[in-house]
């Protein structure tokens, strides 16, 4: 599935964190009606198998909305139940090697936090890149924070779309004006919040007015 890069505007990463009495679909599902313009499903916990069933459910569930969905690090999963594409991180597979086995057809995203990180990425096959963190994030504990001016560097260098993610609430993005980025991708500013749906839908107004701003 080849995308088009107004699809990176709203781009909401799953968090099982927050699930309370909810069921993860239950939560993409309100996302995907406030507006999330792409889902990535990301599992560190959970056994293959039920993986796979998640998996499968989720990319249905992102069919009806005509959203990309893409799997967070696992190729093999990814290739299994045939999702849009893969994420994946400086630390996991390289992404010469995850394009070879997802195939041309396939979207490949790679997190980058340096100039040279994202031109490697985009020569081994990379379709868009995340930066980040550029605010500080308490959903990835390992997360080195990303200047701004570091995150306009790598925008300026790529001839590919660039999101930004980490920390990103709709308080702070106006911070990311004039970056270059042609989206946002957010965790907590989704999941984590009392109303998905209405939260996603002034994340996704407040991400086109700083854009076009």
């Amino acid at each position: 599935m080849k995308f088009d890069k107004k699809q990176l505007l709203l781009y909401a990463v799953t968090d099982r964190n927050w699930l309370g009495t909810e069921t993860l679909y239950d939560q993409v599902e309100k996302a995907l009606k406030g507006g999330a313009t792409f889902i990535q499903l990301r599992e560190k916990e959970l056994e293959e198998e039920q993986f796979l069933e998640e998996a499968k459910e989720l990319k249905k569930l992102c069919r009806r909305y005509k959203v990309p969905f893409v799997i967070n690090d696992n190729v093999g999963i990814a290739v299994k139940m045939d999702a849009d594409g893969i994420h994946i991180g400086q630390s996991d597979m390289e992404a010469g090697n995850a394009r070879e086995r997802i195939g041309t057809q396939k979207i490949l995203g790679v997190s980058v936090q340096t100039v040279e990180q994202a031109l490697l990425a985009e020569k081994r096959g990379a379709d868009y890149l995340g930066v980040g963190a550029v605010f500080h994030t308490g959903s990835k504990a390992d997360a080195d924070n990303v200047g701004h001016d570091t995150l306009k560097a790598i925008c300026d260098a790529v001839s590919i779309p660039v999101i930004a993610i980490g920390g990103i609430t709709k308080d702070n993005l106006i911070r990311l004006t004039g970056t270059g980025i042609c989206g946002i991708a957010a965790i907590s500013a989704v999941f984590a919040q009392k109303d998905i749906e209405k939260s996603t839908r002034i994340l996704k107004k407040l991400t086109e007015e700083m854009i076009s701003a």
